[in-house]
C-alpha cells in the first residue's frame, strides 16, 4: 500500500511538473524522490519506537504525500497568478513553495539524523535534493523572502516541540508537517501584516481567518500550560477558564483584529452577516442543519444508552455528517462564497473551543461532550484530542480559504480551475462518503493490502462526475472549457489515493484535488 500511495503521489507531482515546467517544478520532483527514501526511515523509526515523539499508530509516517502538498500548492498558485499578471501573489506563491520545501527537508533531515546506523544512500539523496532546492531558492528569492521562509521554519520547530510533546499520538509525522506547517505559516503572515498595516489594504475576511486561527492556537497553549499546575475539572478552574477566554478574546484578539481592519470587529461582523437577504436565508438554513447534526448526535447516544452491549456508531452513521456538510457548503459556494468563508472560520473557532472544553473537562459541558463524542471515535482518534470532525471542516473549507481570489478577477479561474472551491465537496463530501457507504455495504473485491474495495472507489469516481455535472447545471459561474479529461484524471487519482492512504483523508484529499484542478 505504501508503494502504491507513493506511485500515485509521483503521478500527481509529474502531472503538475508537466503543466508548469520551471525550476520550482523540478525542485518538487527532487523533493518527492528524497521524501520517498526518507519515508521508509520514518516508518522504521515508528515501528521500533525510536521517533523523538509519540506519533499516531496504525498508520505509516505519510511523509511523501504530506511533503508535497504545500510546495505543489505554491507552484500552482504562482503559475495561476503569473498568468493573471498579479506579480505580488506570484511572489507569494514562490514563498509558499519554498517554505513547504524547507519544512519537508527539515523533517527529512530529522529522520535521517536519528536513524542508527546512519543510512548512507538516503543521506546522499537528501543532500542532492537539498542542494538543488537551496540553489534554486538562492537564485529566486529576495533577501526579505528568505528571511520570511526562515521565520516560518523557526516557528515550526518551536511549535512542533511544544505541541507534539503536549499532544502525543494525535498526528503522524506527515500530518504534523501539514497541520503545524500551516499554523506556522499563518502565524508568520499575521505577524508580518500586523507590523506593516496600511489602512484600506487587504481584505478583512483574510485578516479574520488569520486572527481566528492564531487566537485559538494561543488560547490552547495558554490553558495547556496553566492546567499543568491546576486541576481543570473543578468549578473554580472552569470559571477561570471562561473568564480568561473572555479576557484574551476581548483584550487581545479583538484589538489585534481592530488594528488590522481599522474598524470595530463585532460591528463589522454583524454588518457583514446581515448585509443581504440571501445571507439571512443562508444563515437560517445553516442553523437548521446544525440543529439536525446535533439531533443525530443525541439520537445515537440515546440509542447507545438503551442497548445492553457497548454501542459504537457505524461508518454509515458517521457519514451522515458528511451529507450534512455537503448540504451546508454547496448553497454557500453557489450563492455567497464570502459568507461561507467567514462562517467556516467561525465554525472552526467554535469547534476548537468546544474541543478545549471537552479535553480540559471544563464545567458544565466538558464531561457531557466527552460522553456524547466518544460514540463517534474511530482508530484515528488514538490521542487525547478528537480531531476527525475538525479535519472534516478543514477539508471542506481549505479550498475556499486558499482559493486565489486576487488572481481570478471574475471570481473564478478558467477551465478546471473553476471547480477549485468545490474540491472539498467533491473529494470528501461526495467521493469519500460514497466510497465508504458503498464499499462497506456492497464491496467484495478489495484493493491489495487495504480494507478499501474496488466497488467503493469506482462508485466514488462515478458520483464525483455526476456531482461535477450538477455543479455545471446549478452554478452559472463554472465554465470548464472542455477540460473534462483532466477533471476525470484528477478525480480518479485522488479517489485511488483515498483507497491507499493511511493518513487523514479528510485533510489530504481536498488539497490534492485542488492542486490538480489548479494545475
Amino acid at each position: 500500500p505504501v508503494l502504491v500511495e507513493s506511485l500515485l503521489v509521483f503521478v500527481i507531482v509529474l502531472s503538475v511538473h508537466a503543466g508548469v515546467w520551471d525550476r520550482f517544478s523540478w525542485c518538487t520532483v527532487a523533493l518527492a524522490v528524497q521524501a520517498f527514501y526518507v519515508q521508509f526511515k520514518w516508518d522504521r523509526l515508528l515501528q521500533l519506537g525510536g521517533a523523538v515523539f509519540q506519533f499516531r499508530g496504525a498508520a505509516n509516517s505519510g511523509l511523501l504525500p504530506a511533503s508535497m502538498v504545500i510546495p505543489l500548492l505554491g507552484v500552482v498558485m504562482k503559475e495561476r497568478c503569473r498568468a493573471a499578471g498579479i506579480v505580488y501573489f506570484e511572489r507569494f506563491g514562490i514563498v509558499v513553495a519554498s517554505t513547504g520545501m524547507l519544512l519537508a527537508l527539515f523533517l527529512s533531515i530529522l529522520a535521517v539524523g536519528i536513524t542508527k546506523p546512519v543510512p548512507t544512500n538516503t543521506c546522499i539523496v537528501t543532500g542532492i535534493a537539498g542542494s538543488i532546492i537551496i540553489y534554486t531558492m538562492k537564485h529566486s528569492l529576495t533577501v526579505s523572502e528568505v528571511i520570511e521562509v526562515l521565520e516560518v521554519l523557526l516557528i515550526f520547530v518551536y511549535l512542533s516541540m511544544i505541541l507534539l510533546y503536549l499532544l502525543p499520538r494525535c498526528f503522524t509525522p506527515g500530518e504534523a508537517l501539514l497541520v503545524l506547517g500551516g499554523v506556522s505559516f499563518v502565524l508568520n503572515q499575521l505577524i508580518k501584516r500586523s507590523l506593516n498595516v496600511i489602512e484600506g489594504r487587504g481584505d478583512p475576511i483574510d485578516f479574520f481567518l488569520l486572527v481566528a486561527v492564531v487566537g485559538v492556537v494561543l488560547l490552547g497553549l495558554f490553558f495547556t500550560v496553566l492546567f499543568i499546575f491546576l486541576d481543570s475539572g473543578t468549578w473554580i478552574s472552569s470559571m477561570f477558564f471562561h473568564m480568561m477566554t473572555a479576557v484574551l478574546g476581548l483584550g487581545v484578539i479583538m484589538p489585534w483584529l481592530y488594528r488590522l481592519i481599522q474598524r470595530n470587529p463585532l460591528f463589522w461582523l454583524l454588518q457583514f452577516l446581515f448585509q443581504t437577504q440571501t445571507r439571512l436565508y443562508l444563515l437560517a438554513y445553516w442553523t437548521f442543519l446544525a440543529a439536525s447534526a446535533c439531533g443525530v448526535v443525541f439520537y445515537q447516544n440515546a440509542k447507545r444508552s438503551s442497548e445492553s452491549k457497548k454501542h459504537q456508531a457505524s461508518t454509515i452513521t458517521r457519514k451522515y455528517f458528511h451529507f450534512i456538510v455537503v448540504a451546508t457548503y454547496v448553497p454557500g459556494l453557489i450563492y455567497d462564497r464570502q459568507l461561507l468563508y467567514v462562517a467556516a472560520v467561525l465554525c472552526l473557532a467554535v469547534f476548537i473551543f468546544l474541543e478545549y472544553v471537552r479535553y480540559f473537562r471544563i464545567k458544565p459541558f466538558g464531561q457531557t461532550l466527552r460522553h456524547l463524542l466518544s460514540l463517534f471515535l474511530d482508530e484515528r482518534d488514538s490521542g487525547p484530542l478528537i480531531l476527525t470532525h475538525i479535519y472534516l471542516l478543514l477539508g471542506m473549507s481549505l479550498p475556499v480559504w486558499l482559493f486565489p481570489r486576487s488572481c481570478a478577477p471574475k471570481g473564478t479561474l478558467p477551465g478546471a480551475g473553476a471547480l477549485v472551491p468545490y474540491s472539498g465537496v467533491l473529494a470528501v463530501g461526495v467521493g469519500d462518503t460514497i466510497a465508504s457507504v458503498f464499499g462497506s455495504t456492497m464491496g467484495e473485491i478489495k484493493w491489495p493490502g487495504t480494507k478499501k474495495t474496488f466497488e467503493g472507489t469506482m462508485t466514488a469516481i462515478f458520483a464525483q462526475i455526476i456531482a461535477v455535472a450538477l455543479i455545471l447545471i446549478f452554478d452559472s459561474s463554472v465554465n470548464l472549457n472542455s477540460s473534462y479529461a483532466w477533471i476525470l484524471a484528477s478525480v480518479s487519482l485522488v479517489s485511488l489515493l483515498e483507497a491507499y492512504t493511511t493518513q487523514i483523508d479528510n485533510l489530504l484529499l481536498p488539497l490534492y484535488l485542488q492542486i490538480m484542478l489548479m494545475a
